[in-house]
Order: structure tokens, then sequence, then C-alpha cells
């Protein structure tokens, strides 16, 4: 399967720098055998990148950002910047897959390697992964609070029926005396470290702050989850 991968983000590239190198000295729009060419490899970055990092990473925004790029299929030397980006996007990703940076983190799930997500969260830490580990943490520690909320007849959905954030739900438990004013203060700071994660601020944190998050989240469930 990584064969693969590397062979489809290869082809990728390279039906991308063909594109750029035409379009960079045409001085009219490149007919439709290149506009299907530029659908075809906008279509398998997407299914890539989702598949590799999720549709909600950077490298899945980044990508949409490209493709909302006005006259998309449109290619000639003064309009060619989006083709250029998408190639500079499959580059990245061919980077990552050949520095060992990139892991599959929902393949370790499926193989059922850790008995449970705190688990996991600990072993990643330990291998260098703080920001993978901070996301799994936030969600386990999220999960923790809306089952907190649910013990004690605590409502977790929003007037529009969607999910309270983990602030919110974090307030409603602390008033309630589920918890005292200490413990909603950490709740409060490692949910901002989670937050960093997931919106890719990672120089916000450290490797050490994580790693101490993993205690905090690990008496917490045993506290107030259990």
């Amino acid at each position: 399967m990584d064969e693969i991968i590397r062979k489809e983000i290869e082809a990728l590239i390279v039906a991308a720098d063909e594109l750029v190198e035409k379009a960079s000295v045409s001085d009219s729009g490149l007919g439709h055998e290149y506009i299907q060419g530029l659908a075809s490899i906008a279509v398998r970055g997407s299914q890539l990148i989702d598949r590799l990092y999720g549709s909600e990473s950077q490298y899945a925004k980044m990508l949409q950002s490209v493709l909302n790029t006005k006259d998309f299929t449109q290619m000639h030397s003064n309009h060619y910047a989006h083709v250029a980006q998408l190639a500079g996007i499959f580059k990245a990703v061919k980077h990552d897959i050949e520095s060992g940076t990139l892991i599959d983190f929902r393949r370790l799930v499926q193989a059922e390697l850790f008995s449970d997500f705190l688990e996991m969260a600990e072993y990643l830490a330990n291998e260098g992964y703080k920001d993978a580990s901070a996301m799994i943490l936030g969600a386990v520690l999220e999960d923790a609070l809306r089952k907190l909320a649910d013990s004690r007849g605590i409502g977790t959905l929003s007037a529009h029926g969607k999910p309270l954030a983990m602030d919110a739900m974090n307030v409603q438990l602390s008033k309630s005396g589920a918890y005292n004013a200490l413990v909603k203060k950490q709740v409060t700071s490692w949910s901002n470290l989670r937050n960093d994660a997931a919106h890719g601020r990672y120089d916000g944190y450290d490797a050490e702050q994580v790693k101490q998050m993993i205690l905090f989240v690990q008496k917490f469930c045993a506290d107030f989850a259990s």
C-alpha cells in the first residue's frame, strides 16, 4: 500500500509540473486535454490527501483553497499560480512520505495495538508525535466531559441541536458542582492546547506540556469518568 501511495503522489507531481510548464509559456488558455488533466489531478489529489490526513487537515484546507481559485480551469502564462500551488502541495506530501513524518494513526487504531486512546496518546507522545497525541487527548477529555454531563443530567447539545464545545460543558459542569474551580481552570488550559493542535498552531505548546496533559486526562478520567 505504501508503494501504491508513493507512485500515485509521484504521478501527480509529474502531471502538475507538466501543466505548470505548458501554462507558463502559453499566450492563450490551454485546451480541453489539459483541462481534463487538471481536473484529474485535482480529484485524485483530494482523495489521497483526505485518506492520508483527513478532510479537516491543513493539507485538505489548503488544497480546497486552491480549488476555489477563480477560473480554476483556465491556464495560461498570466494565470497558472494555482497549478503551481497544486504541485507544491503534492511535493509536500511526498516529503512527508519520504521523511517518515507521515503516520496513519487510523491504521494504529484498526490494528488494535492499544487497549485505549490514552495508551495510544502516551505512545505517540513518547515517539515524538506530540501534535497527534494532543488531538487524541483532547478527544478523550471531551468525551469524558460529555459522559460526566450526561451522568449529572446536564444537556450536551446547543439550542440548535449541535454538540456543545468543551468550554461550554466545562462551565456547566463547574456550576453544577461536578468539580472545583481549579479543575475547571485546568480543563480550560488543556482545551486551549487541544485547539492549538487542531488548528495547526503547533508552536503554541511543546512535548513536555503534552506529557503533562496525559497525566491530567488520566487523572480526570479516573476521578470523574470511571
